[in-house]
């Protein structure tokens, strides 16, 4: 899979939740957190007392808030002289601004790739290519990831996991109906299908849970645009111009028609973010969700689904024969620039501290000892900043092998996988462009896709493209 992810991320310098736009999915990574505190260098006695305020998982993530509990004891045993504040605010586009201009953003924060040239042209990243030169393991990340958040040859960001985008299916509500489940070579057309038939509006239960408010509609339907043969955006000649209104793009706009008028098989409440959508699949309430596999997995089981149950497979590819595209995406780590010097070293020690340690391979053991005694699973991500085929990451895979409550991904499934980076220049902005697109396809039967493409296009390329300068 790393192979063909590589491929995929050639000549391009961004992939996405992230590239999801819900960043880090599953919040502060278990599995992107086994690392080595014998890496990060040892402590004067006499170093300066400092306070970071880290990054923190959200509420409901309870197991995660456990793993990093255990991480931050840990920390604190090696750095006595570094004092923890925790911080579980989670990057937002139209917050980050506010929140570096009131200085009350944390010592360090998650992000997705797209970001990485906004967050370093508005300079909300600090440079620590100098903190990034003397780190032991620099050269061990995981580079499809990492090399997201290199710029110019400077380094703005550590990569913590990342994913391709993917179709997880509720194979117990497909066998309760008499679907049955296609090869993973599948295409369009068996994913039409098996929303369609999966579909029961009179007890509130769609085919497919697609995404349609904010950014995250247009972040969902972008898979589609690829697996069609499309682009986002075209650079050359110094320029930017939109692409996504193309024949391909029409292509994956009339699926979405299909599904919504057709299938009827989009939920009656359609106007769906990243948590409206995999908590619809989740509760039940649809057959399939298309996401960073990690994050819904870990919500249907927390809501006491089983592995069983669950599927996960490769996005469809546009006919027979085709690439499983799907969006590539990864969560990041990046230090506020407005920390001190000491600040942003303890920042970064703290992000490293887990990567490529025993130690933590031990803490994760405990944590997943601990989720089985409670009943609950442990999901890790698809993608890790490790190099999958490392001596490392097989350490991982030996761990998780041993335990029955870890979610273990289908390595036929992966070797399908076709990650496609997203585009480099305000992609957030196209993703909101086009979701206003989709509820518009959901609202109205006799929507035209060429049009609203085209229209889109234009104000895509007048408001944005046309003030990009391309070095």
């Amino acid at each position: 899979m790393l192979s063909a992810l590589a491929t995929a991320c050639g000549s391009n310098n961004t992939n996405g939740s992230v590239a999801s736009p819900s960043p880090s999915s599953s919040g502060s990574s278990p599995a992107a957190s086994p690392s080595d505190s014998a890496a990060s260098p040892s402590v004067d006695p006499n170093a300066e007392k400092v306070t970071i305020k880290i990054h923190y998982p959200t509420a409901d993530k309870q197991e995660l808030r456990t793993i990093e509990d255990a991480k931050i004891k840990r920390f604190q045993e090696k750095y006595p002289n570094v004092k923890i504040e925790k911080d579980d605010w989670q990057y937002k586009v139209d917050e980050i601004g506010p929140k570096m201009a009131a200085n009350e953003a944390p010592t360090f924060f998650n992000t997705y790739a797209t970001e990485a040239k906004m967050l370093v042209e508005k300079g909300w990243a600090a440079d620590i290519t100098d903190l990034w030169n003397n780190y032991e393991h620099k050269d061990d990340i995981n580079p499809v990831l990492q090399n997201q958040f290199i710029l110019d040859g400077k380094v703005y960001g550590v990569a913590q996991q990342g994913y391709v985008s993917e179709v997880v299916i509720n194979k117990k509500m497909l066998a309760d109906k008499g679907i049955a489940l296609p090869s993973y070579d599948w295409t369009w057309d068996d994913f039409y299908n098996i929303a369609k038939q999966a579909t029961d509006p009179k007890k509130g239960i769609a085919g497919v849970a697609l995404m349609a408010k904010v950014g995250d509609g247009g972040w969902n339907w972008t898979n589609f645009l690829f697996e069609a043969g499309g682009e986002i955006q075209n650079v050359a000649d110094g320029k930017v111009t939109a692409a996504f209104n193309s024949d391909a793009g029409v292509k994956a706009l009339e699926l979405y028609k299909k599904l919504r008028w057709e299938a009827n098989a989009v939920p009656q409440d359609w106007a769906l973010d990243w948590g409206g959508a995999t908590g619809a699949f989740a509760q039940g309430r649809a057959a399939m969700v298309i996401a960073g596999a990690d994050g819904p997995l870990q919500q249907a089981l927390q809501a006491s689904m089983k592995p069983e149950d669950l599927a996960v497979y490769p996005m469809p590819a546009a006919q027979a024969g085709g690439k499983h595209t799907g969006v590539l995406g990864g969560d990041y780590l990046i230090i506020n620039p407005n920390a001190s010097k000491a600040e942003q070293q303890a920042a970064f020690n703290y992000i490293v501290f887990d990567y490529y340690s025993d130690d933590a391979l031990a803490s994760l053991e405990q944590s997943i000892q601990q989720l089985k005694s409670e009943g609950k699973y442990y999901v890790p991500p698809h993608m890790n900043y490790y190099k999958e085929d490392s001596e490392y990451g097989k350490k991982v895979q030996e761990l998780l092998a041993k335990y029955d409550n870890a979610y273990k991904y289908d390595p036929s499934e992966a070797a399908l996988l076709d990650g496609k980076p997203e585009a480099q220049y305000n992609t957030q902005d196209y993703y909101s462009t086009m979701t206003n697109v989709i509820q518009e396809v959901f609202t109205k039967k006799d929507a035209d896709p060429k049009k609203l493409l085209d229209s889109a296009a234009k104000l895509m390329q007048e408001k944005y493209y046309n003030n990009i300068k391309v070095n």
